[in-house]
């Protein structure tokens, strides 16, 4: 049978599925999505059921892949779909259990279809074909890339959806008050003056790569990781395992950022790094500091990708304040294959409307980014 589920990566040689991967970005790396699972973060009462798709030739070799997740409820997805749960339950129909082709708790576009395209779009067709018999409401693929929109545009039954981000790119910055230079005067200045309240609480800075974290100091990124759950009331997705088996499969892809005052850490900002983008994932601080979530989360990843030749630097979902920091709006596609007529019809809808809502978002946000003009 050409295609197979697995429901643990780790049953599968990683070079087997890195071989699928077409770019350098690491939360598709079978180190990651693996840690996810070996450290209890995905699977078990998570919500989150490992349901990894394999097309395979004939010598059980695989040509193309889906990571892809049983899910019963739309925590962790970033692509909300929770009023289309809710429609569902009105109408008495099941919308849980979905399958969801994504990385989990990760708002970050890249491949989703893994592998040669024509083996990836008949995987996809196989998969969709057998979605009703399964008793699962639907397929989703979320923060899809150029190849993954060009295999789904056009296929029947699929609907595309828009999201905007916000991402800094490089122009060629020498240094950061390069960066500033470029910025209008007014927000020049308040760039400055915030890193200057900043260092003017007696915090420093120190930058680490996975293999140079003891594990306190991963139990301290940790802490500070569920902690900026704890204070919104939730849980936090991540366990305290994922971290130490990350940094020991793929610690040259870490990025820790410890904020330090008087040599003792009070804050970090957890990131990775693949090809020439650096992608901001985590943050957390154990006490209040003025104006430290900027500097950490935004200046200081903008310091690094500069002096390391980064192209762009992808802080995370959602966030105005982050367009007057410099970071431009960029557009963001998922795609949806619901198995309801009714529903299908009724998202239709909706999605048509939420598009040139967006579109006219991601307008309006270019109209006020902080560059001089000319």
């Amino acid at each position: 049978m050409p295609m197979l589920t697995l429901s643990r990566l780790s049953d599968l040689a990683a070079s087997a599925w890195d071989a699928l991967l077409p770019t350098a970005q690491p939360f598709l790396r079978h180190a990651f999505l693996a840690a996810l699972e070996d450290s209890g973060s995905v699977g078990g009462r998570s919500g989150w059921q490992p349901a990894h798709r394999l097309w395979l030739d004939d010598w059980e070799r695989p040509l193309a892949a889906l990571p892809a997740y049983l899910k019963r409820h739309s925590y962790g997805e970033y692509v909300f779909d929770w009023s289309w749960a809710e429609a569902c339950q009105r109408a008495g129909i099941a919308y849980y259990p979905k399958l969801l082709c994504a990385v989990p708790f990760t708002p970050v576009g890249g491949a989703r279809l893994l592998g040669e395209s024509g083996a990836a779009g008949r995987l996809l067709d196989a998969v969709t074909a057998g979605l009703e018999q399964q008793g699962l409401s639907g397929l989703h693929v979320n923060f899809t890339d150029p190849a993954a929109d060009a295999l789904l545009e056009g296929r029947e039954g699929w609907l595309e959806r828009l999201g905007c981000q916000f991402h800094w790119r490089n122009r060629g910055y020498r240094d950061f008050q390069d960066f500033l230079d470029a910025l209008a005067s007014r927000k020049r200045k308040q760039l400055r003056k915030e890193r200057e309240q900043v260092a003017g609480q007696g915090i420093d800075f120190d930058w680490r790569e996975g293999h140079q974290l003891s594990e306190a100091e991963w139990d301290f990124v940790h802490a500070c990781y569920a902690n900026t759950y704890r204070v919104r009331g939730q849980a936090p997705y991540l366990t305290r395992a994922f971290f130490s088996l990350l940094a020991e499969r793929m610690p040259e892809a870490i990025r820790v950022v410890l904020a330090r005052q008087g040599g003792k850490p009070v804050a970090m900002a957890f990131s990775l790094v693949g090809g020439d983008s650096l992608y901001g994932r985590y943050w957390g601080c154990l006490a209040e500091f003025d104006r430290l979530h900027f500097e950490t989360c935004f200046y200081q990843g903008i310091d690094y990708a500069i002096a390391r030749g980064l192209q762009r630097f992808d802080a995370g979902a959602q966030g105005e304040h982050k367009l007057i920091r410099g970071f431009e709006p960029v557009i963001t596609r998922s795609w949806h294959y619901l198995v309801h007529p009714g529903l299908r019809h009724a998202v239709a809808g909706f999605l048509e409307q939420e598009r040139a809502g967006v579109l006219d978002y991601a307008r309006q946000a270019q109209e006020l980014l902080p560059y001089r003009q000319g």
